[in-house]
C-alpha cells in the first residue's frame, strides 16, 4: 500500500505547482519533499515527475496518481469531521481566510461570540486576498474562507468546496461632504482612490467609470481600504465603497448610488470534505449570525 503521507506531498505538488511551494506550506526543506517523492517513485515503479525548466512537472502516471490521492485525502477528512461530529462537545481549531472590510465588520463579534458560545474552538484567522485564499482553502491551507464576488466579475471555481452566501453587500460611491455629486458622471474629473491593479474591484470599478464615459484619474492605489475612507473623507479622492467598510463607525462622507444599484456577493467557502466538522460549521454559522445582525 502506498504511503498516504507521500502521496499527499504528490498532491500538494499538483495543487502547487512546485517543490518550493510545497516545501513552504509544509513546513519541509524543498530537498525532503524531493527525497520522499523519489521514494514514493520507487514504490510505484514508474517515474511520476519529470524535469521541466528549474522545477518539475508531473508525468501522465504521475497526474492519475495525484488525482487519485486527492481522492484519498478527501476520504481521511470526511473521516475526521465524521468522528469529531460524534463528540458531546465542539473543539478544534479552525484556520479562517477573510479579507479587510469582512474582517472589520465581522470578525470582531464573530469572535466574541465563539468565544461566549464555543469555548473550545480555538479560531486562526489570517486576512488574505479572495482569489488566493479560495485556492489555498482548496489546497487545505485554511478550513474556511471569506470571499467576494463583484457583479459580472466570477471567482474561480475549485473543485471541492462548497460555497454558502454570506451577505448582499450594497457598493456606492464615495465622495467628500459637501461635494455636489448626483451621480458617477459628476466625478470625471475629480482623483480617485482604487486598489492595485488585478483586484477584482480596480477592475469593477474602472468598467463603471469607462460605462459612464471617462477615464478614472487614480492618484493613489491601495489595497487597504481603511486609506480609501481616510482620503474621501478628508477631501483628497473618491471612490467605489462596499458598505461593510461603514460598519460601526460615522460616516464623514457622501455615499452615492451607483446605476443598477449593484451589490458584491459576499460568501463563505470550505472544502466539502470538512465542512460538516462542527468547528468549522460553528464558525461558519457564527459570521452568518454576524452578517445576519
Amino acid at each position: 500500500m502506498y504511503d498516504v503521507k507521500r502521496l499527499r506531498l504528490l498532491r500538494e505538488l499538483a495543487d502547487r505547482g512546485t517543490l518550493a511551494e510545497v516545501a513552504a506550506a509544509l513546513h519541509y526543506s524543498p530537498s525532503a519533499v524531493s527525497q520522499q517523492l523519489a521514494l514514493l517513485e520507487r514504490e510505484v515503479g514508474v517515474p511520476l515527475l519529470s524535469p521541466a525548466g528549474r522545477g518539475v512537472a508531473l508525468t501522465p502516471d504521475g497526474a492519475l496518481l495525484a488525482e487519485r490521492a486527492g481522492e484519498v485525502l478527501r476520504v481521511l477528512e470526511r473521516a475526521e469531521t465524521e468522528i469529531a461530529a460524534r463528540a458531546e462537545t465542539t473543539t478544534g481549531a479552525v484556520r479562517l481566510a477573510v479579507f479587510q472590510s469582512a474582517a472589520l465588520a465581522l470578525l470582531p463579534d464573530t469572535l466574541t461570540r465563539m468565544a461566549r458560545d464555543h469555548p473550545g474552538v480555538r479560531v486562526e484567522a489570517v486576512q488574505h486576498e479572495p482569489e488566493s485564499a479560495l485556492r489555498r482553502t482548496a489546497a487545505r491551507d485554511f478550513d474556511l474562507v471569506v470571499a467576494e464576488q463583484y457583479p459580472g466579475h466570477a471567482t474561480m471555481r475549485h473543485d471541492g468546496l462548497d460555497r454558502r452566501p454570506l451577505v448582499r453587500d450594497r457598493l456606492r460611491l464615495a465622495v467628500p461632504t459637501g461635494a455636489e455629486v448626483a451621480a458617477i458622471e459628476d466625478v470625471a474629473e475629480l482623483p480617485w482612490v482604487m486598489e492595485p491593479r488585478g483586484a477584482a474591484s480596480r477592475h469593477w470599478a474602472e468598467q463603471r467609470c469607462r460605462e459612464a464615459g471617462f477615464e478614472p484619474d487614480v492618484r493613489v492605489e491601495s489595497a487597504d481600504l481603511e486609506v480609501h475612507v481616510r482620503l474621501v473623507e478628508s477631501g483628497n479622492a473618491v471612490a467605489i465603497l462596499p458598505d461593510l467598510v461603514w460598519t460601526d463607525r460615522p460616516t464623514r462622507a457622501r455615499l452615492v448610488l451607483l446605476p443598477g444599484d449593484p451589490h458584491r456577493e459576499v460568501f463563505t467557502a470550505a472544502r466539502a470534505a470538512g465542512a460538516d466538522r462542527p468547528a468549522v460549521r460553528a464558525v461558519r454559522s457564527t459570521l452568518e449570525a454576524v452578517a445576519a445582525g
